[in-house]
């Protein structure tokens, strides 16, 4: 059954109005019906299967069916953070990373990011990347759409991160010499409603100065178990590794 997320919180009494992008994929793609039933996900994470009560020209309103009692969300929070990587593998690490579970995506610019940030189009690309993951999350049926940030320097990725429970670095020389117990015992450690900040580097990794800077600011550095990921690849070995730990084994 399809899943939509809609901008209105739900109040009893109100209709529930779908209009936009979602009535027209609703109603033009899926060719649904009055009486058609899907799920919708509200701005406060509450989410319930609804019934099309009437279509119009331009919107349509459903009603409530039934809430949805079962649980979508990790237990832990985890933000990633990535060091813009070239092409288009900041928009799979976006999709698939919001399939796994991540409830936030921070890109930075790290000092072998060879994709250089342009301005001028920030605000299409962001957009871009929020509607991956609002695809994302429907699909994988998430009962809310992570947040996508504008790219940040170190710098601000180091402010950002006070009010984390955990702060980690993925570094591939810790890999190298192989270390093999910190991101166990974070994941160990960590309770339900804990978020954690997981930072990653782009093509190249980070270099020695940053991660000594992050760690400099509470950030645990730690290796991916013995073999190097690539830049895409790691982040979906930590939320699969947190989905194991915090899901699979409860």
């Amino acid at each position: 059954m399809q899943r939509y997320f809609i901008d209105q919180q739900f109040k009893e009494g109100s209709p529930i109005i779908i209009d936009g992008e979602n009535f027209h994929h609703i109603v033009r793609v899926m060719r649904m019906t009055e009486d058609s039933m899907f799920y919708v996900g509200f701005l406060d994470g509450e989410s319930a299967k609804v019934k099309i009560e009437t279509i119009s020209n331009d919107c349509l309103q459903a009603g409530i069916v039934q809430w949805e009692s079962d649980e979508k969300e990790m237990p832990v929070k985890i933000t990633i953070a990535s060091g813009l990587p070239k092409g288009d593998k900041l928009e799979l690490i976006i999709q698939k990373g919001t399939e796994l579970g991540a409830v936030e995506f921070v890109p930075f610019t790290a000092d072998r990011s060879i994709v250089k940030w342009d301005e001028k189009k920030a605000k299409k690309k962001v957009e871009r990347w929020g509607k991956i993951a609002k695809e994302a999350a429907e699909q994988s049926h998430r009962q809310q759409v992570p947040i996508v940030h504008s790219p940040v320097s170190l710098k601000k990725l180091v402010s950002f991160a006070g009010d984390y429970e955990y702060k980690i670095v993925a570094f591939e020389e810790d890999a190298k010499l192989g270390e093999q117990s910190n991101l166990a015992g974070v994941l160990k450690a960590a309770k339900p409603g804990d978020r954690i900040l997981a930072v990653f580097g782009p093509e190249g990794g980070l270099t020695e100065k940053e991660v000594d800077t992050l760690k400099e600011n509470g950030f645990l550095s730690c290796g991916l178990g013995p073999r190097i990921m690539r830049a895409e690849t790691a982040p979906f070995y930590l939320l699969s590794a947190a989905s194991y730990q915090f899901e699979l084994m409860r």
